[in-house]
């Protein structure tokens, strides 16, 4: 239900109080300094995606897609928590350097509006831009419905502030949505499903990429403006493909598959920036900062870029992470933490990369620059 406070808000979006740029033109709030609730450069991270990022949002879900055991968390001040991870992921990173607490999981800070106030975390493990996606593990939050959480969390977000300067907050947060790499690996890969005969590998991405579009411009209309949009990883190089293969290399045929999604998210940054008034897209090449990362592993400290440091089988990939099981004890030297999913190590260094980086790996800009322009 839209409440009277959401729809003035609504209204002033539709209305054209956004001047120039996206800025709104009316003071600060008057408990809002200029860089931030608290310090932070930006007021608040809104954060949107899968299990790369989820951090806790499935615990409660009938799913198989869960991570709160340990040992998962190994390495976080807490334990397990949900994130698929021994440590931090990489939003955690972000929020650090952004000056922003650890963004709390929804399904944890629901119900309490101060634990809201410097962002959510939406993500869900097995979300896919398709509803669809994901189904083998029963329960799951697809962005469609992360999207209706977030509006559903409005009036909890904005809550002591009149509806032109929640806008106003909004529009100078962030929002971080990581999307698209289940579409392929618990949708397009597997047999299980009719995708692949219905469509192409250039199909697929283009329908990816319309639906995509779709669901960020709604997030423009619920009072986004800044965006990170993360791609897609060299997928064919995880240990849960390795260990498919005997020979011990990446799988140039997936990695190949994932090319035009990626190409497809320049594209569709560019039209976005251009027919979303005030909108500012970054977008996060995680495929260049992947090979990057795999050519020149040792110069980072990765030693092992092959298996998994916790899991079962070839590569450790064919069985992933299972509780109580006892990991690699070198996990700063491992670049993949179980099957699917990467090293705190990695993941921190891929948030750094994110927030700093040259536009090789974040283009056009990079997140800090992203959030200093006013």
């Amino acid at each position: 239900m839209i409440t009277l406070k959401f729809y003035c808000f609504l209204c002033l979006l539709a209305t054209g109080l956004l001047s120039s740029g996206g800025r709104l033109a009316m003071a600060q709030p008057s408990h809002w300094n200029s860089s931030g609730a608290g310090g932070g450069m930006v007021p608040a991270m809104f954060v949107f995606g899968d299990s790369l990022i989820d951090n806790g949002n499935n615990n409660d879900l009938n799913s198989f897609a869960k991570a709160n055991y340990f040992p998962y968390g190994i390495d976080f001040n807490g334990g397990p928590t949900g994130r698929f991870s021994n440590g931090y992921t990489m939003v955690d990173e972000i929020a650090e350097l952004l000056g922003l607490p650890l963004i709390p999981a929804y399904s944890q800070a629901s119900d309490s509006r101060d634990q809201m106030v410097r962002g959510v975390n939406f993500a869900s493990a097995a979300a896919g831009i398709l509803d669809v996606t994901g189904r083998n593990f029963v329960g799951r939050l697809p962005f469609n419905q992360q999207i209706k959480n977030f509006e559903n969390s409005l009036d909890q977000i904005t809550d002591n502030l009149s509806a032109s300067d929640a806008a106003q907050v909004l529009s100078r947060s962030l929002f971080f949505v990581g999307m698209g790499s289940n579409d392929y690996l618990n949708n397009y890969l597997l047999p299980n499903y009719p995708t692949r005969n219905q469509y192409n590998g250039q199909q697929f991405a283009d329908l990816l990429s319309k639906e995509y579009t779709t669901q960020l411009t709604k997030l423009y209309n619920l009072g986004a403006r800044k965006f990170v949009l993360a791609g897609i990883g060299k997928m064919g190089c995880i240990p849960s493909i390795l260990a498919q293969g005997t020979s011990g290399r990446c799988s140039e045929d997936v990695n190949e598959l994932i090319l035009p999604f990626n190409e497809n998210m320049r594209t569709m940054i560019n039209n976005l920036s251009t027919n979303l008034p005030g909108s500012k897209f970054v977008f996060v090449n995680v495929h260049n900062m992947f090979q990057d990362l795999l050519s020149n592993a040792r110069s980072y400290g990765f030693r092992v870029v092959n298996r998994g440091c916790c899991g079962i089988g070839r590569n450790r990939g064919q069985v992933t992470c299972l509780p109580f099981q006892t990991p690699c004890p070198n996990r700063n030297e491992y670049v993949f933490w179980d099957a699917f999913h990467p090293t705190e190590a990695v993941n921190v260094l891929m948030g750094r990369k994110a927030f700093g980086g040259t536009p090789d790996f974040v283009y056009p800009i990079n997140i800090q620059q992203l959030a200093n322009i006013s």
